[in-house]
């Protein structure tokens, strides 16, 4: 992958306060990882306070797949869940700028061997995450212990794509950034035998979805996962990642490739996948993106949820 280039259109003015902005970043994310770790929460605690709109989400999709909680029980989750994404705010910048030696001093892995024998083999892989917080430093902590390709959507601000895109590449030299509209790119890198990275875990709308139960409430759930693996010639295998408590790092998990995938139907295999993202989100419910409105296609003649 090469690094993207740098423009000196990025010196113009209308951009100073951006590289001002990414420049404190930088030189608050030098701080002690416990540090950055009390910083983020207290980001969250005023994420809580003053993003209604996200506060609306992310309370409503607790109450909707958590029903059997008390009140008391999803006020508390949604604090921690706001927490998190404070947190993923510095982890994001952590991943960008740390010297590669100290972000792998936080990195616990199990199940890479899955993996390197896929590659062995030179059998295509998609490996199949969700949207946790921990989202970008997964992937930068993974991408240091394996090549990793990942489906790629350009920021509209150029240089903040340029920072996000350098930071990114740094931990996958050799990986390939694969544009989302880009169907015959990723069944390409597939069938030569690569990894790529992928989540099917949000609501893209009525095409190409069908519905199946995601904690009991019926979710738009794509049917892509199971085409890919079909026309890709390739292994699903689970992955998730989580931020470990007390300062300990990430512990990134990686399961054995799905075995009869695809199956029969689009609707048994969306259930499967659905079925497993509820036990991922259920090892670490407050670590989840819960301010994506997951639920918000609804099937023909039912209310909206939000």
């Amino acid at each position: 992958m090469k690094h993207s280039g740098f423009s000196l259109s990025f010196l113009h003015p209308r951009f100073w306060l951006l590289w001002f902005g990414l420049g404190l970043l930088w030189l608050i994310t030098q701080l002690p990882y416990k540090v950055l770790l009390w910083l983020g929460r207290a980001l969250g605690a005023l994420m809580l306070r003053v993003a209604d709109s996200r506060r609306r989400i992310v309370t409503r999709n607790i109450e909707l797949c958590f029903p059997k909680l008390t009140q008391g029980e999803r006020e508390e989750l949604v604090r921690e869940n706001f927490a998190s994404m404070g947190i993923a705010f510095f982890e994001m910048a952590m991943s960008w700028w740390w010297p590669k030696k100290r972000l792998s001093k936080l990195l616990q892995v199990e199940g890479l061997e899955h993996l390197q024998t896929a590659q062995a083999q030179k059998q295509g892989v998609i490996l199949m995450a969700i949207h946790f917080t921990t989202l970008e430093i997964g992937a930068a902590l993974l991408g240091q212990r394996h090549t990793i390709d990942g489906m790629y959507r350009a920021h509209k601000n150029p240089v903040f794509d340029y920072v996000q895109r350098r930071g990114r590449e740094r931990h996958n030299a050799d990986a390939h950034a694969i544009k989302r509209e880009d169907v015959r790119g990723m069944l390409k890198v597939l069938r030569q035998g690569r990894a790529i990275w992928y989540a099917p875990d949000q609501d893209y709308g009525p095409k190409q979805s069908v519905f199946v139960p995601l904690f009991g409430v019926p979710a738009a759930t794509v049917t892509a996962t199971s085409k890919f693996a079909k026309l890709g010639r390739a292994l699903v295998i689970p992955m998730t990642q989580i931020r470990l408590a007390n300062g300990c790092g990430y512990l990134i998990k990686i399961e054995a490739p799905l075995q009869d995938f695809p199956g029969e139907t689009d609707e048994q295999d969306c259930l499967r996948i659905n079925q497993w993202i509820e036990r991922a989100i259920e090892v670490q419910p407050e670590q989840y993106l819960w301010a994506h409105r997951r639920f918000k296609t609804r099937p023909e003649g039912e209310a909206k949820l939000y």
